[in-house]
């Protein structure tokens, strides 16, 4: 066999890179998403899908199944691969969060987004303030400096204002509660709406709602940890809200 032979053989052989699927499972959601295909109709075949991403059969039949996986999808007999309705989607997923907020021209996902990371992070602060001790104040005592420090540069106070709530969550102990903040939260940080526009001050108002928690957190106060957690995250979201794309401002 010629080497030209043996590089054309070994190129066949080669897997396809993980990326293509990743690429493809994305596509496939955002199509699910958007609309273009509707709750309870097929997809295309794999043949014409195959075309369309520019990738194996093989790659195609793969992607799917993590789509199915993901709750989009489902196998119906005789009808092929079915759009599942969205309630029946998991909207944890990274994939399905990130296209439900890009394809959501109300930023009413965003407004839900919010208000339930509100009541998780309330939960939490509450928490907090019910179960800190020495050792962990001070983490809290440092992040709450570190945001006082960089008031007047967005991308530093941005970053502290993350490792706050973060603090939060880990001085609150609850795992699930932080785990399901957290995806919220990072993929709501992925998004340019969200960070929507500062009004002039914004983050003197941010660094104020901040203290009022770590006061709450430090004094033992788990009533009014929840009620400062709740107001500054419900009120930051609607200071930087931006009009959905209908031109409508928010209600």
């Amino acid at each position: 066999m010629s080497s030209e032979n043996a590089r054309t053989v070994l190129a066949a052989k080669r897997p396809a890179s993980p990326m293509l699927g990743v690429v493809v499972v994305e596509g496939l959601v955002d199509a699910i998403v958007s609309g273009r295909f509707l709750p309870g109709e097929s997809l295309p075949p794999e043949g014409p899908l195959s075309e369309e991403f520019g990738v194996s059969r093989t790659v195609i039949r793969e992607s799917v199944k993590r789509v199915e996986e993901k709750g989009l999808l489902t196998v119906a007999r005789g009808r092929g691969t079915v759009v599942r309705p969205m309630t029946a989607w998991n909207p944890l997923d990274r994939a399905v969060l990130t296209s439900l907020i890009k394809h959501d021209e109300t930023l009413g996902t965003l407004d839900e987004l919010s208000t339930v990371r509100a009541q998780l992070e309330s939960v939490m602060a509450a928490e907090a303030a019910r179960l800190r001790n020495d050792g962990q104040l001070e983490a809290l005592d440092a992040a709450m400096d570190r945001m006082r420090e960089t008031v007047d540069d967005e991308a530093a106070f941005r970053a502290a204002d993350v490792v706050f709530h973060e603090t939060v969550m880990e001085l609150s102990g609850n795992r699930l509660a932080s785990s399901i903040a957290r995806i919220l939260m990072d993929r709501a940080q992925e998004s340019s709406r969200y960070h929507g526009v500062d009004v002039p001050g914004a983050f003197t108002l941010t660094l104020r709602e901040h203290e009022a928690v770590h006061a709450a957190i430090t004094g033992g106060d788990p009533e009014r940890a929840r009620e400062a957690m709740t107001s500054h995250i419900l009120e930051s979201w609607q200071r930087r809200r931006l009009p959905n794309r209908a031109g409508r401002s928010p209600s």
